[in-house]
């Protein structure tokens, strides 16, 4: 993973598709457009029928839960920049479908990274970027950097499947730990600044990155380029084609300069090989799903309800007058709490597209199949949320932590990490207290990272304030991080990168 990963984009899934129907809004109506299902010859067809000769698929266990992938938390791709939250904060939120949703397929597989990326899977994409020099193996990473303290091109690429990949400018000057003064240098998929310039149209801008596209093997991927980045940038996102089917959370971003030049990118190189084959729902029984997830928080209480005085004593400490009179007192008011009931928030729905979407599973990012259902709020622009289609008896329950042991501190959850000096550092963010410091340290395996927070007081003898307070500590890695995921030792939770 790199800094780009964190440019996250609009996606617009209403597309066609071989395996499903899709629900359009547009005009003055509602239409259906009604494809193939299971028996019409889709892509996952054949992929059926092994699995009914293998057997029953084991059972899948995602990570976080079973949707929402489009904004709630739990192992989908997050919340892009200026989406809202699809789970609707607190009050929830309710998707109403404007019009008959499609059935889509009987079933479809799941897409999980296998193999290694080779020097020559590296070398076609450093030739489609104009990065020129041979890829070096560092640890788990391919690598093909400019030489010290000069300007040009980097590219790194995660030998392990998918092989995600990032690509950067540097102007020159000092990289990595040597950066000791003057302007920070830019971290790994960080463009450089921009000099200036009009952005490329949209049309040109897409057909700049055609090449890089073309050497990945997404050239029927989905584009988008609407956004423009430094003034001059123009962003474009390429959602692939996988399978036969649309995809979520599995895109490749390319910084498209004024002058056509692709300055920065991000992806995976590998696409991912086809899975067990899961039987899943229509697009009707997922938006119920999902509107079962996106209820919210709850609503919130203004004030409480403190610990009831001593009969007889009042707040202060003195005594009570009776309230007849006698000696006794008074007869206690029952508690109340002001709450701030609003009503859930409306959000129709105006395409469905059954694809695959990207989801933690057993500590591995896979493609699992969901429908991908087009949000358009009344007061704001249309947005994707993703709910997984596979059927719920095949899911297995989230493993839940284990308790902390009795004497031990309660379990931290660290909020977010970074990624600095190339994947080399891990830069991680959690809450904790003014009285207390912390340490981090990290146990890597192949497939993830683990990190543990470890507090002690600053000073036992001392009185303090408990007051909370937000806490980022650095811990160096052996190998760079790549693909691998960033797991809280204390919950067993996924770490989102910020």
């Amino acid at each position: 993973m790199s800094g780009t990963e964190s440019v996250r984009r609009r996606r617009n899934v209403i597309a066609a598709s071989v395996a499903a129907g899709v629900l359009v809004a547009g005009g003055g109506g509602v239409y259906l457009a009604v494809a193939a299902t299971g028996s019409g010859g889709s892509a996952s067809d054949g992929a059926g029928s092994r699995s009914a000769e293998a057997g029953a698929p084991p059972p899948l266990r995602l990570e976080g839960g079973s949707g929402g992938t489009g904004g709630a938390t739990g192992g989908g791709p997050g919340i892009a920049p200026g989406e809202p939250d699809p789970s609707g904060g607190p009050n929830g939120t309710v998707y109403t479908a404007k019009g008959p949703l499609p059935h889509g397929p009987s079933s479809a597989a799941v897409h999980r990274p296998e193999g290694l990326v080779t020097s020559a899977e590296v070398t076609r994409l450093a030739e489609a970027l104009g990065v020129s020099g041979r890829p070096a193996l560092e640890g788990q990473v391919w690598t093909i950097r400019p030489e010290k303290d000069a300007s040009g091109p980097r590219l790194d690429v995660a030998r392990k499947a998918p092989g995600n990949w990032t690509y950067s400018w540097y102007d020159g000057g000092p990289v990595g730990d040597t950066c000791l003064k003057g302007r920070a240098c830019p971290p790994p998929g960080e463009a450089k600044p921009s000099r200036g310039g009009t952005p490329l149209s949209e049309a040109a801008a897409k057909a700049a990155a055609a090449p890089v596209l073309k050497a990945l093997g997404q050239d029927d991927a989905k584009l988008t380029a609407t956004q423009v980045m430094d003034g001059s940038v123009r962003v474009v996102n390429a959602d692939p084609v996988i399978g036969g089917l649309p995809t979520y959370g599995w895109s490749t971003g390319l910084h498209i300069g004024p002058d056509g030049v692709t300055v920065a990118g991000s992806g995976m190189l590998k696409e991912p090989a086809e899975g067990a084959t899961y039987p899943v729902v229509g697009a009707q029984k997922a938006l119920t799903r999902l509107n079962e997830e996106s209820k919210g928080t709850g609503p919130t209480g203004i004030g409480g309800c403190a610990t009831d005085p001593p009969a007889g004593v009042d707040g202060n400490g003195k005594d009570e007058p009776a309230a007849d009179g006698g000696g006794k007192p008074a007869p206690a008011v029952p508690c109340q709490v002001i709450v701030d009931r609003v009503a859930p928030t409306e959000v129709p729905v105006t395409g469905a597209v059954f694809g695959l979407a990207a989801r933690d599973v057993a500590g591995e990012r896979e493609l699992v199949p969901a429908w991908l259902f087009t949000a358009d709020p009344v007061d704001g622009a249309p947005y994707t949320v993703a709910e997984t289609a596979v059927s719920p008896e095949y899911l297995a329950p989230p493993v839940k932590p284990s308790p902390p042991e009795e004497g031990t501190a309660p379990a931290r959850q660290v909020e977010s990490y970074r990624t600095e000096d190339g994947g080399r550092k891990l830069s991680v963010t959690f809450w904790g207290g003014v009285c207390s410091t912390y340490t981090v340290t990290a146990k890597e395996t192949p497939e993830r990272v683990v990190v543990r927070i470890t507090e002690a007081p600053a000073d036992p003898d001392r009185v303090c304030v408990a007051m909370a307070v937000e806490v980022t500590k650095t811990v160096a890695l052996d190998s760079p991080l790549g693909e691998r995921a960033v797991v809280d030792a204390a919950s067993g939770e996924p770490v989102p990168r910020r």
